[in-house]
């Protein structure tokens, strides 16, 4: 595990360095407390077209290609992203070229002019993104699982927002969503790679000191009330059926969230675990298929992608079902507990290579969670878990008060598909 520290400036700034001796690279990342769970009916979809527009030019470099020019003329790369919780800008770059990336990164994170003449021009590209995650089914489906688990509320809304907002923001509406969210206690900037760490603080304190004092304003919690299995079927002209498929999960600081990574590295512990055999190999069903859970502050889900053959999602819902089934029903073996465990200490081992990568996990807890799980200590709690742990989780979660399933299909049956949903 990479050594880091964090500092923090008199103006509540945080600093996250991530040094590696053997790196030859140098990543300066800024992430601010804010995202798409943070906006309103009304502005739902400006976080992600202000962090669009921090690319658009400064007072020091007053256009877009001022912007990339620089960093391209140094084989950098630079990008940004607008999350749920977290909008994040960075630089990356070769490690003699630090102060350009902090330079940069800086500068545009605050001191972008939003100038509306190129506003009106990312408006439509932003627009033109709206559709073509519609056009992607593995992309839309997951807004469409955000709809149907959470409804009207931040978190059932789409990042990306909707044309009819997007298309109504104004500069005004972009610098009062600035001036309110990016703030200095709710900003960490994140310095990771081949760096002395007297020499960044320094540039740090320099290039960000008049970043604005105080704290973003808060989310509202999210809101969830669930008493049965729920539906939602998206007609689309496809070759194949698209379908989420899962449960309402558990917030970051439940305790189960270790029996439930277990549970989840069974299941879906690479093309041995329980799904890839039974889509895959058994029934070969589909080319590909995942299961991701994700833990927020005060929720979490739990879902199974897949894109299948039409004549097989009927037969593919109900083995996914019944492998959930077994879950609550059986305990799993005592070889099948050790190897999920053995799995996931693979696993974290191998996240650990990149620097950048360690950075950005580590950055993202003491964001959400102002703490940090030390990996020795994520995987001692992993080596706990006992069959018992396993089999209570899948009880707990795995129940019809908490299923979900969306289908994108041309050809989907509503009623046979409900009939399905028995856990």
């Amino acid at each position: 595990m990479y050594k880091f520290s964090v500092k923090k400036f008199s103006n509540g700034l945080r600093l996250l360095l991530v040094p590696s001796r053997e790196s030859l690279s140098f990543r300066a990342t800024v992430y601010v407390r804010t995202g798409a769970n943070f906006e309103t009916k009304k502005n739902n979809g400006i976080s992600h077209l202000l962090e669009h527009m921090c690319f658009k030019g400064t007072a020091k470099r007053p256009s877009n290609l001022a912007i990339t020019q620089e960093l391209d003329a140094v084989g950098g790369s630079y990008n940004a992203f607008t999350g749920r919780e977290v909008t994040g800008y960075y630089t990356y770059v070769a490690r003699k070229n630090a102060e350009l990336a902090v330079d940069i990164v800086s500068d545009i994170f605050l001191n972008s002019l939003f100038p509306s003449p190129a506003l009106q021009k990312e408006k439509r590209v932003v627009r033109e993104e709206i559709h073509t995650y519609k056009d992607i089914p593995q992309s839309y489906i997951f807004e469409l699982w955000d709809k149907l688990v959470y409804g009207d509320q931040p978190s059932g809304w789409p990042i990306v927002g909707t044309v009819s907002n997007v298309l109504s923001f104004s500069r005004e509406d972009l610098l009062r969503y600035y001036k309110r969210q990016y703030r200095a206690q709710s900003t960490l900037v994140t310095i990771s790679g081949n760096f002395s760490s007297a020499s960044v603080i320094s540039l740090i304190k320099r290039y960000f000191a008049n970043i604005r004092k105080g704290k973003a304003s808060p989310r509202k919690p999210v809101r969830v009330s669930q008493k049965k299995p729920r539906l939602l079927l998206y007609s689309k002209k496809t070759d194949q059926t698209h379908l989420l498929l899962g449960v309402r999960g558990i917030k970051y600081s439940d305790k189960r969230r270790y029996a439930l990574d277990v549970l989840e590295a069974i299941f879906d512990g690479g093309m041995s675990g329980r799904l890839f055999q039974l889509i895959r190999e058994k029934l070969s069903a589909a080319y590909w298929t995942k299961s991701y859970i994700d833990y927020y502050p005060d929720y979490g889900e739990w879902r199974v992608y897949a894109g299948v053959d039409n004549c097989k999602t009927e037969m593919v819902i109900s083995g996914i079902l019944q492998e959930w089934q077994k879950f609550k029903n059986y305990k799993v073996s005592p070889a099948e507990l050790r190897k999920a465990q053995n799995y996931l200490t693979g696993k974290v081992a191998l996240s650990l290579e990149n620097v950048h990568s360690v950075a950005s996990k580590i950055a993202a807890q003491l964001l959400l969670y102002n703490k940090v799980e030390m990996p020795k200590d994520y995987l001692r709690k992993i080596r706990q878990v006992t069959v018992r742990d396993i089999q209570k989780v899948a009880q707990d979660l795995l129940t019809p008060e908490r299923l979900n399933l969306v289908v994108i299909s041309s050809s989907g049956d509503k009623r046979k598909l409900r009939k399905l949903l028995k856990i």
